[in-house]
């Protein structure tokens, strides 16, 4: 009989409670357990996962369920398998985050104020496709000493659902709660966890705008999350020809189906017959389409005339189109990318901070200055220069993984390891004799005054 979402929620509180006297070692000795636990499963787990892919394959087939998702999906393939296992591995050997003292003062002698960092308490953590984010939260969340009920997307089910017994049984191996860590399958569950503001604390969607939104308007608890990946690179007039290919290249096609993929290419308007043509061919040999504004789209047309560019003028047949209004505010997910022409820096930084998402933006510049404008004028999580959008992610940060990305202003930004879920508590002590009480301080002759003198941080907690 499965739990009401009550019950679930209550038992993540009380086993994250239980948790807190368990040492920082045994959590990273679970996290071992569960790569170990991940090999010797690895079988059932692909076959699962196998399943999944078949039944998502057709979907996409009639047309219900879109390509990127697909292969977000895919566990099998490339370097997803090792990278998660490694990722394991690498939140494993962080330092432990909680107990750090990040402030610490002597309110007055022998009375002394520290700042030390503690886990939030139980997040609900929802996302779509990507089963192997199962593994990457639940091994951040040991990490950090936070509970977790994790929900991912229901074309991922039999994944997940080898993936969480998988976890379970490593986690029965060691001295934390095994409900540490708890999946739940359907979205009525979701909404029922939703109003568990009384045992829950935090809220992590990872999905589409309209995932998060409804998220965001249907709880008291805190939500934290982004809802777009809709990252721009914008060419400066100083840009490198060779430098701008590569980076943008890289940026739109490594994974395209990713939130961190460049979906709008701003050219400054002097590019326009020097180095946007060589870029705009680098994108179409890679298959990519171009969504292209009118002034970008005429100097394609002219550059194709010429006769050393007889293959790039069949491609801008097939592979350029002009650019509707909505081109500019769409995460393609694919390899489609919108083109824009600008005549100026400030105008890139505004087109951006307008239509972006705040995820990550980057600048292709030989110029110390437009950089550094660049850097200070758009309000994204990340902010680049001369570098590939995909490199804002949390496993590339060296965070061993993330649990999401936040574009928002308060408490973590960007990629969200560790530190991201970490708060704090004020931790006060006494070690004179008789201790300390208020109404010994004052200004009245006779009263003490604090002296709020920063003292070394010896203390550990």
């Amino acid at each position: 009989m499965s739990l009401s979402a009550e019950a679930i929620a209550q038992t993540a509180k009380a086993a994250f409670e239980a948790s807190q006297l368990v040492s920082a070692a045994e959590r990273t000795r679970a996290l071992l357990e569960i790569r170990k636990e991940l090999e010797a499963n690895k079988d059932a787990i692909l076959k699962a996962n196998g399943e999944d892919m078949a039944r998502a394959e057709a979907e996409a087939a009639a047309g219900r369920l879109a390509s990127p998702l697909v292969k977000r999906l895919d566990l099998r393939t490339g370097e997803k398998w090792d990278t998660m296992l490694q990722g394991v591995t690498d939140i494993a050997s962080l330092p432990d985050p909680t107990g750090t003292i990040t402030y610490a003062r002597a309110l007055h002698d022998n009375l002394d104020l520290y700042r030390v960092s503690c886990p939030i308490g139980v997040l609900l953590v929802i996302f779509e496709a990507r089963p192997e984010v199962i593994v990457n939260i639940a091994a951040l969340a040991l990490k950090s000493g936070n509970a977790a009920i994790l929900k991912g997307g229901k074309e991922s089910a039999r994944t997940a659902a080898e993936l969480a017994r998988t976890i379970q049984s490593a986690l029965a191996r060691t001295a934390l709660p095994e409900a540490f860590i708890q999946t739940v399958e359907t979205r009525a569950e979701v909404t029922a966890l939703l109003s568990q503001d009384q045992y829950i604390d935090l809220v992590i969607p990872r999905g589409s705008n309209a995932l998060v939104r409804e998220i965001q308007h249907s709880t008291r608890i805190a939500v934290m999350g982004h809802a777009d990946g809709l990252c721009a690179i914008y060419l400066d007039e100083s840009a490198d020809r060779e430098k701008a290919k590569r980076v943008v290249v890289d940026a739109k096609i490594d994974y395209p189906a990713a939130c961190n993929a460049v979906e709008t290419l701003l050219v400054h308007q002097s590019l326009l017959e020097t180095i946007w043509p060589d870029v705009a061919d680098a994108l179409l040999v890679a298959n990519v389409k171009l969504l292209c504004d009118e002034p970008s789209l005429t100097a394609l047309t002219a550059s194709s005339s010429s006769p050393t560019n007889r293959p790039i003028a069949t491609l801008i047949k097939t592979h350029v189109f002009p650019a509707a209004p909505e081109a500019y505010k769409t995460e393609h997910l694919s390899l489609t990318l919108a083109v824009r022409t600008v005549p100026s820096l400030a105008a890139a930084i505004a087109h951006i901070n307008e239509h972006g998402s705040h995820h990550t933006d980057c600048i292709v510049t030989e110029s110390a200055v437009a950089g550094s404008t660049f850097v200070r004028g758009v309000d994204s999580a990340g902010v680049f220069v001369n570098a590939s959008t995909r490199f804002a992610d949390g496993f590339r940060y060296g965070f061993g993984a993330e649990v999401g990305i936040s574009t928002g202003r308060i408490h973590a930004r960007g990629p969200v390891g560790l530190e991201g879920l970490m708060t704090y508590k004020y931790v006060l002590k006494s070690q004179g004799e008789g201790g300390h009480i208020v109404g010994e301080f004052g200004r009245e002759p006779g009263k003490k005054l604090y002296t709020h003198q920063p003292i070394e941080a010896e203390l550990t907690f």
